[in-house]
């Protein structure tokens, strides 16, 4: 089913690299979206869209305890900024804006790309019941290693959106995936379609 069509909708995975946790103080150092379709009335995932990853220079070093989990040098970083039109487009078109502890990274996204905070952000952290999934830990490396996803541990914007959208598309122990869970859960889908629904 092709983007644009009806019954098709698209949402834009986030994640963002920073320098540090606060997005008052703290700033953007690596940006990745990545646009997806869904299926509006079973909440099936229907495929990436479109990616953008982009590096920034922030206005002042990144510490160095904050390289050590990332990677991302100064050097890496100097003189690099966003495609600001890009990522517009790119929010624009997603009706839905989903993160792995979305309050992290809407923070650090609105800070640069104040129209984000109209979004729905959907958070695959808090929004799905891991728990009574069976995962011991919510942890994004720790849910990649127990869905054998590769990617686990990388914290780099692209590779972790890519791995956090392969974890949503695995399936529960009710047989419904893990983005149909989160839709149900925000009352973006009802109970009975998001039951092993592909």
């Amino acid at each position: 089913m092709p983007a644009g069509h009806a019954g098709t909708g698209l949402a834009a995975l986030i994640d963002v690299e920073t320098t540090g946790f606060s997005p008052r103080w703290d700033e953007v150092v690596e940006l990745a979206l990545i646009l997806f379709a869904f299926d509006r009335a079973a909440g099936g995932l229907l495929g990436i869209v479109e990616e953008y990853v982009g590096l920034r220079q922030p206005t002042q070093p990144i510490p160095a305890q904050v390289v050590a989990v990332h990677g991302i040098t100064d050097d890496m970083v100097a003189g690099r900024r966003l495609d600001d039109a890009r990522v517009r487009q790119l929010l624009d078109r997603a009706e839905l804006l989903v993160a792995h502890n979305a309050a992290f990274d809407r923070g650090f996204v609105a800070a640069l790309y104040s129209e984000s905070r109209a979004k729905p952000w959907l958070c695959s952290l808090h929004d799905i019941d891991w728990r009574g999934c069976g995962a011991v830990s919510a942890k994004l490396p720790d849910l990649l290693r127990a869905h054998g996803i590769a990617g686990a541990g990388a914290h780099r914007g692209l590779v972790d959106g890519r791995a956090t959208l392969d974890l949503l598309a695995c399936r529960g122990r009710d047989g419904s995936t893990y983005f149909q869970q989160m839709l149900r859960r925000r009352g973006l889908l009802p109970a009975a379609a998001a039951s092993g629904s592909a």
